[in-house]
């Protein structure tokens, strides 16, 4: 302090050291109330993610169709077919978890039907979904969510194993598939990430123009497959993934 001035009156001291308090307190309430938004919003308030696959609105065969010739022969997978998982990830802080949902529409494969109107036998099915071409189609506001193919890519180690299949022997079809939907329940095999694991996928069919559609779902565990959950920072993911499927297939 120089010659001749005089200390501050220690009145004006405290209510300084006050102001100063109350200002940092002011602060960081900002910070926490911006920070607390700022999370909801890029984690929690503003996530979309689409509805299972399913069977699609358009009306069964008509005459002439295929209900007219019967459903008996090979058919293949044609394109417009779609294959995915969904699996529940919660951020870090969040109270409700998201659903996030990736598909494909790289998928190949064959069956074969025999019977008639009395009731189907369906064989030799085979279904393949390429899981290099696998994107996510879910969405959190503020956060680029393709970012999470890449963790898949690696867990699921696509470049070794690029494929997952799903075969069947056999599995029956109510003949009355050819007038409205029908219920198939279809026990198999399901390869991920070289290992095969029994499966049952829960399924719905019906007749579209000349097509069949047959949508469904199966659960399985990742660690059954030798897949660790996918990790990333503020995200854990459920181990239970569920498996979809909307396959349109064409007579051949």
């Amino acid at each position: 302090m120089g010659a001749g001035e005089k200390p501050a009156p220690s009145n004006e001291i405290n209510e300084m050291k006050r102001n100063l308090i109350v200002a940092a307190i002011a602060g960081v309430a900002i910070l926490a109330l911006i920070g607390a938004g700022g999370y909801v919003y890029f984690f929690s308030g503003l996530r979309t993610s689409p509805a299972t696959l399913a069977l699609s609105a358009t009306p069964s065969a008509t005459a002439g169709s295929t209900s007219a010739t019967g459903l008996a022969g090979n058919w293949n997978i044609a394109t417009g077919s779609l294959v995915g998982y969904r699996v529940q990830e919660l951020f870090a802080g969040a109270s409700s978890k998201h659903l996030a949902v990736a598909r494909t529409s790289n998928v190949s494969g064959k069956l074969s039907v025999s019977g008639d109107a009395g009731g189907y036998e369906v064989s030799a099915i085979n279904v393949t979904a390429n899981l290099t071409s696998l994107h996510s189609v879910d969405q959190v506001a503020g956060r680029d969510v393709s970012q999470r193919d890449g963790v898949v890519t690696r867990q699921l180690a696509v470049q070794q194993f690029p494929n997952a299949t799903f075969t069947a022997t056999s599995a029956s079809v109510p003949g009355t598939v050819t007038s409205a939907p029908a219920d198939v329940t279809v026990p198999g095999t399901l390869t991920i990430h070289g290992v095969t694991k029994d499966v049952t996928a829960a399924a719905k069919a019906q007749l579209v123009g000349d097509k069949v559609e047959i949508a469904g779902t199966l659960t399985i565990n990742m660690t059954d497959y030798g897949v660790s959950p996918p990790q990333a920072p503020f995200v854990t993911v459920d181990p239970t993934a569920t498996i979809e499927f909307d396959l349109f297939l064409t007579k051949a």
